[in-house]
């Protein structure tokens, strides 16, 4: 849920990034950066674990506009691929306005993509939130390999509500800004009729 500081005047939502481990969230999250002036940003911040597995906890506010007067500020973060971290994944889920739903194009990945989705599904429900009514979007990413699925077909197993669907190559940006626009402007929708 978006949070107001009245003080600052700022409005401040949260995107999570999720999806199968080694999909691209971690690098849509770095390219956004990358590509973001050091002004709209904040820092990006990563937590390792004890395993050396890291967890990202990519934390990256942008201003993108401004409501009644409240500047909106997003912050971006990643879940950890693996499903052995379902307790972070859940910790990371609480609170959050939108989520993007970055699946690995490959053809061997598309059972993780479904358990990925099928978890999202769960732990949205665990923290009070229906993936039918949140802003979301889902991107079809490393679409720049051999061995990926078509799209339509990905479309039929993946999609779960005719949601903004983005082909996508996060090491070169392709798809990145337009999946994360997509959710801003339904969080921002959504803000507007409060």
């Amino acid at each position: 849920m978006a949070f107001i500081n009245y003080a600052s005047k700022e409005i401040n939502c949260k995107i999570v990034y999720y999806g199968p481990g080694l999909g691209g969230k971690t690098t849509n999250l770095q390219f956004i950066y990358n590509k973001t002036s050091p002004e709209a940003r904040g820092k990006m911040i990563s937590l390792a674990t004890e395993t050396d597995r890291t967890l990202f906890f990519d934390f990256l506010p942008l201003d993108l506009g401004t409501i009644r007067g409240f500047t909106t500020r997003f912050h971006l973060y990643t879940v950890p691929g693996q499903v052995f971290y379902d307790a972070s994944r859940k910790l990371i889920l609480k609170g959050v306005d939108g989520v993007i739903f970055v699946a690995d194009s490959q053809e061997e990945r598309m059972e993780a993509n479904i358990e990925s989705i099928r978890n999202l599904e769960d732990n949205l429900e665990e923290n009070g939130f229906d993936l039918k009514s949140i802003p979301y979007a889902l991107q079809f990413n490393k679409r720049d390999l051999p061995n990926v699925l078509q799209v339509d077909e990905m479309y039929r197993v993946l999609n779960f509500k005719r949601e903004p669907t983005f082909e996508g190559i996060a090491t070169s940006g392709k798809g990145v800004f337009d999946t994360l626009k997509s959710v801003a402007k339904q969080i921002l929708i959504e803000l507007r009729k409060r």
